[in-house]
């Protein structure tokens, strides 16, 4: 017995010295990429940002130093947004806020308001804009990233998140505010600052796909679904017929994961690898993530049940390694479906076919 626990001991003592030493060169593998995203990549950044060098940098994910910078040019500002028209929003969404808690005061909360708070944050309900929009927001931003702790009452961060959104609800009311727009907003926060995140997420949310989804448009979403469906029945057709037989259409767990760009079911560390590349690759890594993920957890998913695989999916296990396994998954899974890519396929879907 004394024996065995020794050499228990000893086979542990080798795995942390295993760990350990793969974490420093993890550590030097980053301190050495940042060195070439900011002396070679950064300065010439139009020059630069296409080429392969960059391109498999990019793939094997950002160094945390300059991941906001990079986020920032490739996100791009289309819309013109500055500082000045941020601080513009921002005092509108103040004003309003005010006004509704002078409004407040006194009043107590009734079971049908909650009730109705509910339903608008279900992703069923259309988006809220204007006073609904501010009411959701104050709701939701305590919500986000709870184990960060630092988005909830009283944290760092609780006020900037919730001026980053109040702003853009008064600055775009056509889009208004949506459950899962607040882990965008996070995690521009967490990355960039003030200014920058605002400026981002309001670039970010105007591409077409995530407009799409944060305006909740059935119709545009059905083609996206459509289209994903057809490169799981091709990569993955032992899942999709589990998938089938059990009623489990994409949208069910499409629609968090691109609502919030995998915020949501994917830990921190790996959810910024998968932005990472998708502002690389553009909304097609999105999709071709979710096959991957599918791919990666196959075999469990065959043998779980719809509400198993629902749980399952909604938040995936933090598992040791994962970012490893997953992007060794997405690699391995090229986005073809019948010789067309994603691009061909999708434009060939229409809302009106059905998911079944």
């Amino acid at each position: 017995m004394v024996a065995g626990a020794k050499r228990r001991e000893l086979k542990d003592a080798q795995r942390r010295q295993q760990r350990d030493g793969q974490r420093l060169r993890q550590e030097d593998g980053v301190s050495r990429a940042a060195l070439v995203w900011n002396q070679l990549i950064l300065p010439q950044w139009d020059a630069t940002k296409s080429t392969c060098c960059t391109r498999d940098l990019w793939w094997a994910g950002l160094p945390p130093s300059v991941r906001g910078r990079v986020w920032s040019l490739a996100i791009g500002n289309e819309l013109n947004v500055t500082a000045e028209l941020y601080e513009i929003f921002l005092s509108r969404a103040q004003e309003k806020w005010s006004v509704a808690e002078s409004q407040a005061d006194g009043e107590k909360p009734t079971a049908s308001a909650d009730l109705r708070i509910y339903l608008r944050l279900t992703w069923t309900c259309p988006p809220a804009d204007g006073a609904s929009g501010l009411e959701l927001i104050s709701q939701d931003v305590s919500r986000t990233f709870r184990s960060l702790c630092v988005f909830q009452k009283d944290g760092p961060y609780h006020s900037l998140l919730q001026s980053i959104l109040g702003a853009y609800v008064c600055f775009r009311p056509d889009v208004g505010y949506v459950q899962g727009m607040s882990s965008i907003a996070a995690m521009l926060i967490l990355n960039t600052d003030e200014v920058e995140a605002f400026i981002s997420f309001s670039n970010l949310i105007n591409r077409p796909c995530q407009l799409a989804f944060c305006r909740v448009d059935r119709q545009r979403m059905l083609r996206y679904f459509v289209a994903f469906q057809e490169f799981v029945q091709e990569v993955l057709p032992r899942l999709f017929l589990h998938f089938q037989s059990l009623g489990l259409t994409p949208d069910l767990y499409l629609m968090d994961w691109i609502l919030t760009l995998y915020c949501k079911p994917l830990p921190l560390d790996v959810a910024c690898r998968v932005w990472d590349v998708f502002f690389r690759d553009g909304e097609e890594f999105l999709f071709r993530t979710a096959l991957g993920i599918l791919r990666l957890y196959r075999d469990v998913l065959l043998h779980m049940d719809l509400v198993s695989i629902a749980q399952f999916l909604s938040r995936l296990p933090d598992e040791e390694l994962l970012s490893d396994r997953l992007f060794s998954c997405i690699s391995a899974t090229p986005m073809l479906s019948r010789n067309r890519t994603w691009s061909q396929v999708l434009s060939s879907c229409r809302a009106e076919r059905s998911l079944s």
